[in-house]
């Protein structure tokens, strides 16, 4: 032959291991095939026909020997470049034409030019006139299943000619077909032939060889024959028993154009990769929903719990400072259980005068009360009274549903006059809409009732205790039969530093007390303790809920392992398409963050729904959602899906194409 040859092997071998040996299924291999040329490789089933064939494609490595393509020396060649030729130089035309289900003929025949790095508009409209040449104008969008194997294996022999297809490789391509389809097929590959694609088909059929202009017989892994084709002339189809098929003008018109070559863009690539997965998990529903159950509930289970935790803080919190917020407590003796409280100075009123004159003072509380008998008429209960200024109320966020409490005028002159709370109305005057201007006894101390308080439910209970309010001159003189308090508390105004009120009321009663025989406690640091508290709190059950988040990671891994197995044909077809092994890694890292990505929006989802039927039953408090943990659900989805997934996906980009192919 005068033509340089444009693939050229010398000495070439091929061995399998088998057991502690190894089988040599091709042996010195020597062959040229120039550019243009239309070769057949013949030879029983087992003699190597398709092992030399997959050497050729760059789909399996040579033990021994040298392959040149191009006068490029392939066997020094890495994984990526090789399926950059497989890409670049090769179309592949398989028996079982090896499409994939969930694609349609279009998604199918795109598919070389999207490891290509071909722009979307460009590659679906190569792919279109592609099928119009090959007379599938009408089925462009239909799935594998829907086709006959005749178009079936023309959309295989679109697919090969997307990239350019220079040199075409035919495994059996009339094997599975009927006679009519066969000759069909047979037709295209003498017209790509003349059109000056390289072909190269493997056939045990002598009718198929005949189409060709050199037939190459291989016998145990040796070539044993390599010849011109006598019989090949211009009536070849007569001698084969081919007749030719008729095209129509669409079928006529000249092949479109190959996309110029350039670099990827890895933008397209993974926008690609995330159509294919979501192509891939629509048509397994199923298992994609199976697979996305574990993030489903850990999601939820997450999203539900930093919820709740933040709305029962929230819930606590407002009933902190509806008690008063900027408060501050003083209490006799240097700490709660001081055994020396008795003997210590006692709070006077004095005491509280003075720190009312304070500037920042908005006003000062004294805290005396005891348990005492309640009588009306009739019926007799216990209670706790409790001794205040006309300031109590409004200090503690209390507010008065019926009549009015107590003024100053009222303090100053030890009026005997009481305000009730709604538990007290209630057991004293169940009958009575208005309790108001009704003569109590409390322990023997008549007092008129002014007032009754709104009903309030705080996140520590409804206590049982009736309890009821007179001014603290009353209950003092009249009732307890003393002069001091147990207790101070100080409302601060509003914009003052706690920390330095404080500061002052210590040192104010240090010196009036000439030491410090008394301890003080801020309402605020009380707050900020219930919140880290709260915090806490929802992060040990956030991390508990995380367990679950795991487990479903795991399913997540399992299932795409098992995927990985159900779908290794794909992974080979990919792969002898011209996929590189990082894209068959981001191929399936994308599904499994995917599957992870919608599990997270569909708990997320069922988070609020949860909320809703929550609010149904509690009326208290409800769930608080917040950005930052929604968007932290989706970090952990995401997160999930990258570490479960990367395992599976690994292991499919490591699978032998020519493993994977033979797969079923």
């Amino acid at each position: 032959m005068n033509a340089p040859p444009l693939l050229q092997f010398s000495g070439i071998g091929r061995s399998f291991p088998s057991g502690d040996a190894e089988v040599a299924v091709l042996k010195d291999i020597d062959l040229d095939i120039a550019a243009g040329e239309f070769v057949a490789i013949m030879g029983a089933s087992g003699s190597g026909k398709s092992t030399l064939m997959n050497l050729i494609g760059c789909l399996d490595r040579q033990s021994c020997g040298s392959y040149r393509l191009e006068g490029r020396e392939v066997g020094a060649l890495g994984n990526d470049e090789l399926a950059a030729l497989r890409r670049e130089k090769f179309g592949f035309i398989f028996q079982r034409y090896h499409l994939l289900p969930h694609l349609d003929a279009t998604g199918n025949v795109e598919m070389p030019a999207i490891y290509d790095g071909v722009p979307a508009a460009e590659r679906h409209r190569r792919a279109e006139a592609l099928l119009l040449r090959l007379g599938l104008a009408e089925r462009t969008h239909h799935r594998p299943h829907q086709l006959s194997g005749g178009q079936q294996q023309r959309v295989s022999i679109a697919r090969a000619l997307m990239n350019g297809g220079q040199i075409i490789l035919a495994d059996e391509p009339t094997g599975a077909l009927d006679t009519h389809s066969g000759q069909e097929v047979m037709a295209i590959l003498r017209e790509l032939n003349e059109r000056g694609h390289t072909i190269i088909l493997v056939t045990h059929d002598t009718n198929v060889a005949a189409h060709a202009h050199r037939i190459i017989e291989i016998s145990d892994g040796e070539i044993v024959a390599d010849r011109i084709n006598a019989r090949f002339s211009v009536e070849v189809a007569e001698v084969a028993g081919v007749a030719e098929v008729p095209e129509s003008p669409q079928q006529q018109a000249p092949l479109p154009p190959v996309h110029p070559r350039g670099k990827p863009n890895p933008l397209t690539l993974y926008l690609e990769a995330f159509k294919m997965a979501w192509i891939a998990l629509v048509s397994n529903r199923m298992r994609t929903l199976l697979t996305m159950l574990g993030i489903i509930i850990g999601i939820t289970s997450v999203v539900s719990i930093v919820a709740i935790g933040e709305g029962a803080r929230r819930y606590v919190l407002k009933d902190i400072q509806e008690i008063g917020t900027s408060t501050i407590e003083i209490f006799r003796g240097r700490d709660f259980g001081d055994d020396r409280q008795q003997g210590i100075r006692p709070l006077t009123p004095a005491d509280m005068h003075a720190l009312a004159e304070l500037p920042y003072i908005d006003a000062v509380i004294p805290n005396v009360s005891s348990t005492v008998r309640l009588r009306y008429r009739n019926l007799d209960f216990s209670a706790n009274a409790s001794g205040s200024t006309q300031d109590y109320l409004r200090a503690r966020g209390l507010k008065i549903a019926q009549g009015v409490s107590f003024q100053e005028g009222e303090v100053r002159r030890q009026a005997q006059v009481v305000v009730i709370d709604h538990k007290t109305r209630r057991k004293l005057f169940p009958h009575l809409d208005n309790p108001l201007g009704q003569v109590v006894l409390i322990d023997s101390l008549p007092c008129t009732v002014i007032g009754v308080l709104e009903e309030k439910e705080t996140a520590f209970g409804d206590s049982s205790t009736l309890k009821v309010w007179l001014p603290y001159t009353t209950a003092n003189a009249r009732l307890f039969g003393r002069q001091d308090f147990a207790g101070l508390t100080v409302k601060v105004k509003d914009g003052q530093s706690m920390k330095a009120v404080e500061k002052a009321i210590a040192d104010l009663l240090e010196r009036r007390h000439g030491g410090k025989d008394f301890f003080i406690q801020n309402l605020d640091s009380i707050i900020k303790t219930v919140e880290n508290t709260g915090r806490s709190l929802t992060l040990m059950l956030s991390a508990i809920a995380v367990i679950s988040l795991v487990v479903g990671g795991i399913g997540v891994m399992n299932i795409m392992l098992v995927s990985v197995t159900e779908r290794t044909r794909e992974i080979g077809i990919r792969m002898a398409v011209g996929a590189r092994q990082v894209d068959v890694l981001q191929q399936f890292l994308t599904e499994a963050v995917m599957v992870c990505l919608i599990g997270g929006l569909i708990g997320i989802a069922l988070s609020y729904g949860i909320a809703f039927v929550f609010s149904l039953f509690v009326s208290k408090w409800e769930m608080v959602f917040s950005v930052a943990s929604i968007l932290a659900a989706f970090f952990c989805a995401s997160l999930t899906g990258i570490v479960f997934g990367y395992l599976p996906a690994r292991n499919a980009a490591r699978l032998d194409p020519i493993d994977a192919l033979a797969r079923e």
